[in-house]
């Protein structure tokens, strides 16, 4: 059985949502500020950290959100308070909105 054979990953990706400790991409997204904040529990950082090391998706969307906030603090700390021309308004304002909720 090779990993990149596409029929064995769908078979394996169905199977770990199904194995204790496991989460599925939309509980992965519903926790990923506290676990950036460090307000999980180590259970919670072991499962969040598992799908993780599973989940190649999640770990470039966890990638891109990290870059995100960095930009919004970034764009925070300079002295007019004006956000890079280069980020998407729209963007800035759902990590805003994300950050605060």
């Amino acid at each position: 059985m090779s990993k990149k054979n596409p029929s064995f990953m769908r078979r394996m990706h169905g199977l770990m949502f199904k194995l204790p400790l496991m989460i599925s991409c939309e509980e992965f997204e519903d926790f990923i500020l506290a676990y950036l904040d460090g307000e999980v529990t180590r259970r919670q950082k072991l499962v969040f950290e598992m799908h993780l090391g599973m989940c190649r998706e999640c770990r470039e969307y966890l990638r891109a959100y990290r870059a995100s906030l960095q930009l919004a603090k970034d764009a925070m700390a300079t002295s007019d308070g004006e956000f890079p021309e280069d980020v998407p308004e729209d963007l800035v304002k759902a990590v805003l909105a994300a950050r605060n909720a």
